[in-house]
Parts: structure tokens; C-alpha cells; sequence
């Protein structure tokens, strides 16, 4: 009854079979029976476990589904708090279970999905089953088909396919720099794929208006806390190895706070590590899914969290969605200029051969620290994927092309000619009733009253006004 679990992996069970309900009602009597059911079979459950009694487990687990399945068929009934519970159950075994000779538990042929052969999963509601193991091992079926991830699907899938499409492209020819710094902390590849795919779409320049920066959008005290500083001038948050590296000591030290909980280490990303603690602190046994912490998360939050494990699950499963990722042939090359040449132009002679839109991202991610409109030297060494560099062989050393990038590329922007100096005419003012010097040298274009008081010889300090007093007053045209 005991599920074989490494001491050193996660059990993890993500979430509802929907949109978490937040109520503000009292239940009614039949909801909060079974709420007082769930209550009971969890604690009946984890007694039996503690004295190894496993028929008294198997039918406090079986009471607890059939108590998961009347809730999903009763008005008021808050499905996700049952979710919870088998949540608890999990983290609980997981916790108590003793390791396997080999440090790893892999499924066997008959247990179907790695981890579903425990009786805790398999209690659970088939909708609802969820369950997979995190460090060490791949991220499979860590994501709960639940509403707020379908709809993140569902998103990646329509309007923001080309957005997926392109982070895809992206992050292969990033991958060598960036999935090593994850596999070396133990973290799924697939998780980092969402994060970028979420955070910048494998932009490594991408900068938001918030400031953060780099492929995986790290604020500036925050990547400075993960390493990433200021060296000879260049921000590492751009370089993609590194801040890969910052980001997986960042999830690691959030999962190590958060019990193992990936959906609340996630969120702790984008909402701010302070806020998830107190959180959790505050309601320890529940999971991100749950009314207690969803609720509590800023609507950017709840939607971000979604939104990375979707990307992550497609970045795993792309055929059960009718998706294809493309192929690409990215190994990257050192490339030595033949002749001085900026990455703008070597974009421009390079063309489209082996890119559809052209090399000029692939480039600026492999050589994040190079201007893009910076003359490079004969001798300057650059990485680029084969293809590109084939092209560069090509079409870069000499020929119409280099003519055209190098003529495209010293155009610059027209000067605006110096706006000439403003000139002052004078004209008159006759003095009416309530004026003061102020006002009519604010009026009539002066500068300031001391300058109206000097065309018209007034004596200081009081600068004296008389009503029909007339006045030379200046007009800046």
C-alpha cells in the first residue's frame, strides 16, 4: 500500500478539476456533511497509515472518492478542497516512504504514469488524477487538466500560437547554453521551456517596463542575488546560460521553502517570493489550486502560472494537441569575419536561407553581448547556428549583398537644424483693475515680472502699478 518513493524526488498532485470556487455563503447541510466526511476519511486515513493498517487505509480512501465524486454532483460543493485533501495524503507518503536501492522509483510497464500505481492516486476521481514526480526525474504528468490550465491551452493553441511557435524556435537554438545550467540543478527541461516561453518568448534582450530583463525577465536586485551582475559594461541578465543558472538556484530555493509545491514556487516567480510564504504559511496544507491561496494571488499571478505549466506540458505532449514544433538544425558554429560587418548587416546579406524571418534574432541571442549596429572587426569571432553560418560563406564575404547591408546600414536619421533664437517685440498694455505685474508678463510672453519691470523702468522693490498706467509688454514670436 506504500508507494516506493525516493527520498530526494516530489510527489506532487496539481490541482481541481476546475476553476477554483471562491464562496462567501455558508454551506448548506448536505455540502458541509460532506466537507465533515472528507475531514474524517483524511484523518481515518493517515491514522491507518501510521499504524499499518492497510485494509482501513484502502476504505478510507475509497470513502473519500466516492465522498470527491457526490461533491462534484452537489450544488455549493467546493470540488477543489477535496483535491486538497488527496494533495495531503500525497505529501504525506511521500514524505514517509523509504527510498529504493537505486535512489529512483521508475514505474513499472503496468503502473501507467510514473507515480499513478499509489493508492492515493489511484482514489482519486480519474478527472482529477494528476501526479508526477519533479527533481531527478522527467516532469510528466505534474499539470491537473484543470480549467484554468485547459484555458491556457487553449490560448497557446489560438491566438498565441505564433508566440509559442517562435519561444519554440527561440529555445532551440538557445538550448545548449541554457538546458545544461537546468538538467545540472535537477529541474525538468520542460519548465524551463514554459518559464521562457511565458517570461520573453526566448527573446534574450527582451526588457519589460518594470525593468526586468534577459530571457527569463530577472529584476535587477534580484539577479544580483542569483549572480548575475554588471562585467565590463554587460548586463548578465541578457546571457542566456547564466541566467538560466540563476533561475534554477532561484526555483530550487523557492521549492525548498514551499514544501516541493512547483505551482506555488511558480508563482512565487512572477508574484514575489514574500507574498507565496506568507501564504502558505498561513494555509500549509493547501495547494496553489486551492480557494484559500488562488483567491488570494493577484489576477497577473493566477494567469501566469497557467500559462507556464501549459507551455510546458505542450513543449512535452505537442501531438495530443495537433501541434508540430518544427525541425531545426541548430547546433551553433564559431563564425570569423572575413571583412568588418555588424550583426544588422550580416542579418541583411545572410537573407532568409534556412529562417523565415531571417537570422537577426537567432544572432543577437547567441552574441548577447554585441550592439547589433556595431562595426565588428576583420578577425571578430561569432557563434551562429550551421545553417546561418553557411549563408555568411556564402553571401557575406563579398557581392551585391555586403553592398547593399553596408549601404543600408551607414544611412542615418536627418539632424533637426538648432531652433533659431527667439526674438522679443514690444507692444503696449493699459493696466485694468486686479492686474499685477505677474500676471500681465505671464500674459504677454515676458519672462518674468522683473523683465516687464525693466522695459518699463519701474523702481524696485515694489515695482508699482497704477490702473490706465500704459506698459510695454514683450510678445516672444
Amino acid at each position: 500500500m506504500r508507494p516506493v518513493v525516493s527520498l530526494v524526488v516530489c510527489s506532487l498532485l496539481a490541482g481541481c478539476a476546475g476553476q477554483p470556487a471562491q464562496s462567501t455563503s455558508k454551506p448548506d447541510s448536505a455540502v458541509a456533511a460532506l466537507y465533515t466526511r472528507m475531514d474524517a476519511d483524511t484523518q481515518r486515513y493517515l491514522t491507518a497509515s501510521d499504524g499499518g493498517k492497510a485494509m482501513e487505509e484502502t476504505a478510507a480512501l475509497d470513502d473519500l472518492r466516492a465522498a470527491a465524486n457526490a461533491c462534484a454532483n452537489t450544488h455549493g460543493c467546493d470540488n477543489a478542497r477535496f483535491v486538497a485533501a488527496f494533495d495531503k495524503l500525497l505529501r504525506e507518503r511521500s514524505t514517509q516512504a523509504p527510498p529504493s536501492g537505486d535512489g529512483q522509483s521508475a514505474p513499472t510497464e503496468e503502473s501507467g504514469e510514473a507515480g499513478e500505481s499509489a493508492p492515493v492516486v489511484a482514489a482519486l476521481p480519474e478527472a482529477q488524477r494528476s501526479v508526477a514526480l519533479l527533481k531527478g526525474r522527467k516532469l510528466a504528468d505534474i499539470i491537473a487538466m484543470n480549467d484554468p490550465v485547459k484555458l491556457a491551452i487553449e490560448q497557446w493553441l489560438t491566438q498565441y500560437r505564433p508566440n509559442l511557435m517562435k519561444a519554440y524556435e527561440n529555445y532551440q537554438y538557445l538550448r545548449s547554453r541554457m538546458w545544461p545550467e537546468y538538467e545540472k540543478a535537477g529541474l525538468p527541461e520542460a519548465l524551463l521551456f514554459g518559464m521562457l516561453a511565458q517570461e520573453s518568448g526566448g527573446k534574450v534582450h527582451a526588457v519589460s517596463r518594470s525593468g526586468a530583463s534577459g530571457p527569463l525577465q530577472f529584476m535587477s536586485a534580484t539577479g544580483a542575488r542569483f549572480g548575475l551582475g554588471i562585467v565590463d559594461g554587460f548586463d548578465q541578465r541578457f546571457d542566456p546560460a547564466l541566467s538560466a543558472r540563476a533561475n534554477a538556484a532561484y526555483m530550487n530555493e523557492r521549492l525548498g521553502e514551499l514544501n516541493d509545491n512547483l505551482e506555488l514556487a511558480i508563482g512565487a516567480y512572477n508574484g514575489g517570493e514574500g507574498a507565496m510564504q506568507r501564504l502558505s504559511a498561513h494555509a500549509p496544507q493547501e495547494s496553489f489550486w486551492s480557494p484559500k491561496i488562488y483567491f488570494a494571488l493577484s489576477q497577473e499571478t493566477r494567469d501566469y502560472v497557467p500559462m507556464v505549466l501549459a507551455a510546458a506540458w505542450l513543449f512535452l505532449h505537442p501531438d495530443r494537441y495537433n501541434l508540430v514544433f518544427p525541425k531545426l538544425e541548430t547546433k551553433p558554429v564559431r563564425v570569423t569575419l572575413q571583412k568588418p560587418a555588424s550583426l544588422d548587416e550580416l542579418t541583411i546579406c545572410m537573407g532568409q536561407s534556412g529562417n523565415a524571418d531571417g537570422w537577426f534574432r537567432t544572432l543577437r541571442n547567441l552574441n548577447p553581448a554585441l550592439d547589433p549596429r556595431q562595426k565588428l572587426d576583420i578577425g571578430t569571432v561569432i557563434e551562429a547556428p550551421a545553417p546561418a553560418a553557411a549563408e555568411y560563406a556564402k553571401s557575406c564575404s563579398a557581392g551585391k549583398w555586403v553592398e547593399l547591408a553596408a549601404d543600408l546600414h551607414s544611412a542615418a536619421q536627418p539632424i533637426a537644424p538648432p531652433a533659431p533664437a527667439r526674438e522679443s517685440r514690444a507692444r503696449s498694455y493699459v493696466v485694468r483693475k486686479g492686474d499685477t505685474l505677474d500676471a500681465i508678463a505671464r500674459k504677454h510672453g515676458c519672462s518674468s515680472a522683473g523683465e516687464l519691470a525693466r522695459i518699463n523702468h519701474l523702481k524696485a522693490p515694489d515695482y508699482l502699478v497704477r490702473i490706465g498706467q500704459e506698459l510695454r509688454v514683450c510678445s516672444r514670436g
